[in-house]
């Protein structure tokens, strides 16, 4: 089992992505719709990880949007940076909770990007604005860990993320119960994935 850290080198990470991408577009024929990525790990968190026994701050809390429904602090904390959660009981049909920003939160429907429902292994997100890896782009990434952790190397990027960096590409797991307290929240429990590097085909 590989070490788990939960830190991703990034300013190694970002001059490997620039030195790689230099070279693409060096190239005669420049990018051509290819380019050299970091493949990282989002998901769904599941309510039901999150207790005392496992390490996590399971305190029960509530926040606007919520109508007094309480939920473990740190699976909220979960639901802040990763989108959305599903919850151990639904609510008036709701399976889920999603992050409506600033502190507050709202029950919803199906996990969703600005492109649709997110489809666990398929879809992706990457940072807006970039030519290439724009939303609605389909794209292959060979990599095999990818292929190894992901069971897949086609991609469509249906979200954005405010944190994310230029030639990142977020892969979206599914729904999950998470790794561990603390950084490991940030993962799911089923993978030590923590990045990977690949070339990303745009499929025209």
């Amino acid at each position: 089992m590989p070490e788990i850290r939960a830190d991703i080198p990034w300013p190694e990470v970002v001059q490997r992505l620039a030195y790689e991408n230099e070279k693409l577009a060096q190239r005669p024929q420049g990018h051509n719709g290819e380019y050299f990525v970091v493949c990282t790990v989002y998901y769904t968190p599941m309510e039901s990880g999150f207790t005392f026994e496992r390490g996590f701050d399971a305190t029960q809390i509530t926040r606007p949007g919520l109508h007094g429904h309480k939920y473990p602090r740190d699976f909220l904390r979960s639901v802040k940076k990763e989108g959305f959660g599903r919850l151990r009981e639904p609510v008036n049909g709701h399976h889920y909770i999603r992050y409506n920003g600033g502190d507050s939160f709202a029950f919803g429907s199906k996990p969703s990007g600005g492109g649709g429902t997110l489809v666990a292994r398929f879809s992706a997100a990457a940072k807006p604005g970039q030519s290439g890896l724009r939303r609605g782009a389909a794209i292959e990434t060979p990599s095999s860990t990818v292929h190894q952790v992901f069971g897949s190397t086609r991609w469509k990027i249906v979200d954005t993320g405010g944190g994310l960096r230029r030639w990142q590409i977020d892969c979206y797991y599914g729904e999950d119960e998470p790794l561990g307290p603390g950084r490991f929240m940030a993962r799911p429990r089923g993978t030590t994935f923590e990045y990977a590097y690949s070339n990303a085909r745009i499929e025209k």
